[in-house]
C-alpha cells in the first residue's frame, strides 16, 4: 500500500469510529483524555491539575477525592462521587479541543441546593443530572460555544448551550441538546419515572461479570428490578444475572426493590450466559435490565443501557 492510501485509510478509520485514538492503554471509555484534567473554577477562584488515571488504565483514587471535592456543590460544601464518565468526558474536551482554559460554573448540587436554585427561578430541573454527580456547567476559553455545542452534541449525552451566560451544560445522560431559551428545565419532565435511564460503569470490558448498571433520574419509588437481564447486539441477545450492590432480598417473583433515599441504585452482573464466554463484541452492544409490575407512573417495560463492547471474557 502506498503512502497515500495509508493515510488515507487511517483518515477513514478515524472518521467511522468517532472517537479519538488513545496514547494511553486501558482506556475503558468511548471518549476520554490523556488522564489529566485541569479546571479552574469560577465560584471559588481555585485550581486543580489532577492526573486522575494511571497509563495502565485504572484510577488514583486520591484523585478522584479530589476532583470530588473540587466539584463540591457550591453553597453547602456537600460532596458525592464524581461520575468517570464525566471526568473522561471533560477530560476528552480538553485535550481534543484544548481550550486555553476550562472554568466549572457548577459540578455537583445537593438537592437542597438545587431546590434552592428552583426557587429563586434559575435554570436548574428538578431532576437535574447535577444532583447526581454527572453533569457540569462549564465555559471553555478560547473556543467558538456555538461550534463546541454542536460538535459535542455527536458525541451523545446532554448538551446545553447557555450563549449569554457563555457556558455549556454536559452531563453524561441520554442523548439530547438545547439552548437556553428550549431547555424546558422549569417543567418536571422526570416526573413519575418518565426518564429513568442506565449507565454501565465503563464502555468497554473484558469481563462482563463483576461490571455494574446503575438506573438515574428515579423519582417515584419502589421500581421493581428483575434479576434477569439481557446483553442485546446485532447478534443476538444472551442472559445476564444482576444482584443489588446494597445485597437487598429479591421478592418472591425474583424482582428487587429500588427504594429511595440511596442516591444510586447500582446492580452488579453475578452471572452471564455460558455464551458470553470468550464472547468479542466491538458493536452496539446494551445491557437491558426489565422492570417487573406493579409498574407505577411512566416507568418503562424495558430500561436500556449505553452502548458497551466486549474484548472477550
Amino acid at each position: 500500500m502506498n503512502r497515500t492510501a495509508l493515510v488515507a485509510g487511517v483518515a477513514l478509520l478515524l472518521v467511522a469510529t468517532a472517537a479519538p485514538l488513545q496514547a494511553e492503554v486501558g482506556v475503558r471509555f468511548f471518549f476520554a483524555g490523556d488522564g489529566r484534567l485541569v479546571l479552574r473554577h469560577g465560584h471559588f477562584s481555585t485550581e486543580m491539575n489532577v492526573r486522575y488515571r494511571h497509563r495502565d488504565g485504572t484510577y488514583d483514587a486520591a484523585a478522584l477525592a479530589q476532583i470530588e471535592h473540587f466539584f463540591r456543590s457550591r453553597e453547602d460544601g456537600r460532596t458525592a462521587p464524581i461520575s468517570l464518565r464525566l471526568v473522561e468526558l471533560l477530560a476528552y474536551v480538553q485535550s481534543h479541543y484544548r481550550p486555553r482554559r476550562m472554568v466549572l460554573l457548577s459540578g455537583y448540587r445537593s438537592p437542597k441546593f438545587n431546590e434552592n436554585l428552583r426557587s429563586a427561578g434559575r435554570a436548574a430541573a428538578q431532576m437535574s443530572l447535577h444532583t447526581e454527580g454527572m453533569a457540569a456547567d462549564v465555559m471553555f476559553a478560547g473556543l467558538d460555544m456555538g461550534l463546541l455545542w454542536r460538535q459535542l452534541r455527536e458525541l451523545g449525552g446532554g448538551v446545553g448551550y447557555y450563549r449569554r451566560n457563555k457556558f455549556l451544560h454536559i452531563d453524561t445522560g441520554p442523548a439530547r441538546f438545547w439552548e437556553a431559551t428550549t431547555s424546558r428545565v422549569q417543567e418536571n419532565l422526570s416526573a413519575d419515572n418518565a426518564r429513568v435511564f442506565v449507565r454501565t460503569d465503563f464502555d468497554r470490558y473484558a469481563r462482563l461479570q463483576g461490571g455494574i448498571c446503575t438506573l438515574h433520574s428515579v423519582t417515584a419509588f419502589p421500581v421493581l428490578v428483575s434479576a434477569r437481564a439481557l446483553l442485546v447486539g446485532p447478534d443476538g441477545s444472551r442472559g445476564l444475572t444482576l444482584q443489588p450492590t446494597s445485597g437487598a432480598a429479591p421478592t418472591p417473583d425474583g424482582c428487587f426493590a429500588v427504594e429511595a433515599p440511596p442516591q444510586t441504585h447500582a446492580f452488579r452482573v453475578t452471572a452471564v450466559d455460558p455464551a458470553l464466554l470468550n464472547t468479542t463484541t466491538a458493536a452496539a452492544a446494551h445491557i437491558v435490565i426489565s422492570t417487573c409490575e406493579p409498574r407505577l407512573g411512566k416507568t418503562a417495560v424495558e430500561l436500556q443501557s449505553n452502548r458497551i463492547t466486549l474484548s472477550g471474557e
